[in-house]
């Protein structure tokens, strides 16, 4: 897995999550960072992207420092107890990108340990600094805009499948921060352009199979995938039963796309565990989160995926192929 080693890993048996000791044991002068995500471990585009930064400030794993990976693959539940157990043993920092429900854990956890996020929504808003200039506490990080694209997103796929009128919107209500901001974004960008919409919930690989079979039964037209860190780690079961059930879809992050997704707008997301590695090794090189503003992410992908495309009958307008960033023959 990308040279991350085993013993980096927490293994969840039994709804119960094992901390890793040994990497401890053998490395005791090592920093530990707490590198937490709510996805699935199969995310390593992204986890190699963390790496990447802090490899950029200086600081290798199994050399300088040790990263302990959790990956909670949508258990948000696990949330508390695991926040509680990385500030018992005073870990040199909390990394959690691309996770506004473990940033928020996090930051309920601890008012001293170092917190580097990712976020999907404003980080004042969350609670998790004062200022994006001034944090002013324990934690920075990047803010990513999710909020800010989803009409946008919805707009391309009304433009790519003009016909289609009643629209699925799928979310996560176990990640309740994401969920309620797609929820209260869709619905009026929806109504702006005269399509209905539909909610369906799914927090568990069965679910999402149980909402498919509830878009097939009420002959939904296309479907909007919110945003989530569950739903990340699940792109190739999105794209097998999209392309089963013949239904126009579109996504937040391009990883859907790349494994047969139709298509995808939204921030790169790679790019802001990118950002929040480089921030973690900044503060263990000893800079203050309070004295590093949020960043705030400037990369924004549109992805389209012109096999699928013809696969489902759709002609895609050449203004949609000129906005993209980037197409997948």
């Amino acid at each position: 897995m990308l040279g991350i080693r085993r013993r980096e890993f927490v293994t969840l048996v039994g709804g119960a999550a094992a901390w890793p000791l040994t990497a401890r044991a053998q490395q005791p002068a090592l920093p530990v960072v707490g590198f937490v995500n709510s996805g699935g471990s199969t995310q390593t585009g992204r986890a190699a992207a963390f790496r990447k930064g802090l490899n950029e400030a200086g600081f290798i794993e199994g050399q300088n420092v040790t990263v302990e990976y959790h990956w909670l693959d949508g258990r948000f539940d696990l949330l508390p107890s695991l926040m509680a157990d990385l500030v018992r043993r005073r870990v040199a920092v909390i990394a959690t990108p691309a996770a506004n429900f473990a940033s928020q854990a996090a930051k309920a956890a601890t008012a001293t340990i170092p917190i580097i996020f990712g976020v999907s929504e404003d980080p004042v808003k969350l609670g998790l600094v004062a200022s994006l200039a001034r944090p002013g506490g324990n934690a920075t990080g990047s803010n990513f805009f999710s909020s800010e694209v989803e009409a946008k997103r919805l707009g391309l796929l009304h433009e790519l499948v003009p016909k289609a009128v009643r629209i699925t919107v799928l979310v996560n209500p176990a990640n309740l921060p994401v969920a309620e901001m797609t929820l209260r974004n869709v619905p009026d960008a929806a109504r702006a352009v005269g399509l209905q919409i539909q909610v369906l919930n799914a927090s568990t690989s069965r679910e999402i199979d149980s909402a498919f079979a509830a878009l097939v039964r009420d002959h939904a037209d296309a479907l909007f995938v919110g945003g989530d860190t569950f739903f990340d780690g699940r792109h190739v079961q999105f794209a097998t039963l999209t392309a089963r059930d013949r239904l126009p879809a579109i996504y937040a992050s391009r990883e859907y796309v790349e494994v047969g997704g139709l298509m995808s707008y939204g921030a790169n997301i790679a790019d802001s565990f990118h950002q929040v590695g480089l921030y973690t090794g900044q503060i263990l090189k000893g800079a203050k989160p309070a004295d590093l503003p949020v960043l705030q992410s400037t990369k924004f992908e549109f992805v389209i995926n012109l096999q699928t495309a013809r696969a489902l009958s759709l002609d895609v307008p050449p203004t949609l192929l000129a906005l993209a960033t980037e197409v997948i023959e």
